[in-house]
């Protein structure tokens, strides 16, 4: 199970887990979208999201989001460079309800050292959405 207090979050409803650095100034970071986006969202039936080797600039729209009440935009929580998609989502878009935390991660993004140190900690988020 993944630590919760130990996520990143964005205003916008987006997780980010880091990862060690690399050791060259870069690290990956794993994002996907939080339980409370997936209720919102309802039953998620189609997700676009960007191909490997795409840059990311950070606040713009980077993917789509297709539930069975709307339609919602992956925003990037920060510059960097797509290194995996989760083909997973891809085939079975529902496992963005089903394990948002886990097996619904959406994208890996390599990262500079630091970029994820201005977002929101899991108090912070859990303020914003009132619990």
């Amino acid at each position: 199970m993944t630590d919760l207090n130990a996520l990143k979050y964005t205003e916008e409803h987006e997780w980010i887990a880091t990862g060690p650095s690399t050791g060259s100034g870069t690290q990956v970071v794993s994002i996907g979208i939080t339980d409370y986006a997936a209720e919102k969202l309802g039953d998620v039936v189609f997700v676009e999201l960007p191909a490997v080797g795409t840059e990311l600039a950070a606040g713009a729209v980077v993917g789509e989001i297709e539930s069975t009440k709307s339609v919602g935009e992956l925003y990037a929580p920060v510059a960097g460079t797509v290194v995996e998609i989760n083909d997973a989502v891809v085939d079975d878009p529902s496992l963005v309800n089903a394990e948002p935390f886990e097996g619904g991660w959406l994208i890996k993004v390599s990262v500079a050292d630091g970029a994820t140190d201005d977002l929101l900690d899991r108090d912070a988020y859990v303020a914003l959405t009132e619990g």
